[in-house]
């Protein structure tokens, strides 16, 4: 299906990248049909978690000439504070103590969502590289840039069902909210679920596949958790990530749709869903 996708022509000529996420050595039969056309149509883009230098796909993807192999290293929270800080200066922004912390760990250390969350600073305080401002944490509240709001219980109460507390929370946060933030967190949330939920697709109890997977799932989250794969399935935990996925790429595009009202769109559809079930 790749090599077949990656060799036909659009119907209205538009370019596009084919999009495989998230991957691993599972797809390395569907990479070598893909290296073996004589012309590809649309570049395929894989991104994939933590994998071995022994991995077949990266062994692949480093041996071939048509592939670029890129790895991106996670930023803890000394890179990101210092990647704040740099990118705060070509803003024209000189930050107080302690606010490129709250700012990093807010934007859940993505140097996207902190770029996008600079350039809003900036243009509240008129600042530029020629006029510099100082920005504390009374800005930051003004205009609800580096909120410490919970991301992950957004999406915790999404998948959980429970449609009042979620619509409570997000009346709450009046707009605090990072959506890329909250997106991601929503997504590590289902990868963190999906092996656990495959050990009970194999006969597994619930609370035994939380237990057998050890230090994965924080101890005060280990009810929450058994309770979540209970409630969804492999293929509907794959269509919340896919779903999710979609909304951020769709989030970060030049004509994106108001972010607030489509996190808030989206995550009550979650609810909504997970209720039924």
């Amino acid at each position: 299906m790749l090599a077949d996708e990656a060799a036909a022509i659009g119907m209205f000529g538009d370019k596009r990248a084919l999009w495989v996420e998230p991957a691993g050595d599972e797809i390395v039969a569907a990479v070598e049909a893909l290296l073996e056309l004589s012309v590809a149509e649309s570049p395929a883009i894989a991104i994939a978690g933590a994998l071995r230098k022994s991995s077949a796909l990266v062994k692949l993807a480093e041996a071939h000439a048509a592939c670029l192999s890129h790895v991106s290293y996670e930023l803890g929270e000394r890179e990101a504070t210092s990647l704040v800080q740099e990118l705060a200066r070509g803003e024209g922004l000189r930050l107080a103590e302690g606010v490129a912390g709250r700012l990093a760990g807010a934007a859940g250390n993505e140097r996207g969502v902190i770029a996008q969350e600079l350039a809003k600073i900036a243009l509240y305080v008129d600042a530029s590289a020629d006029s510099p401002a100082l920005v504390d944490a009374q800005v930051l509240d003004d205009i609800g840039a580096g909120s410490e709001g919970d991301s992950t219980r957004l999406g915790d109460l999404a998948l959980s069902g429970d449609v009042d507390a979620l619509t409570r929370e997000l009346d709450a946060s009046a707009g605090d909210a990072v959506p890329i933030s909250v997106l991601r967190s929503l997504q590590r949330r289902i990868m963190m679920l999906a092996p656990i939920r495959a050990k009970v697709d194999r006969g597994q109890r619930p609370h035994d596949a939380v237990t057998s997977s050890g230090n994965a799932v924080f101890f005060k989250d280990k009810d929450l958790v058994a309770r979540l794969v209970s409630l969804w399935d492999s293929v509907a935990l794959e269509r919340v990530l896919q779903r999710s996925g979609e909304l951020e790429r769709r989030l970060m595009r030049s004509d994106s749709p108001p972010e607030i009202e489509a996190l808030e769109e989206e995550l009550v559809a979650i609810a909504r869903t997970a209720r039924r079930r």
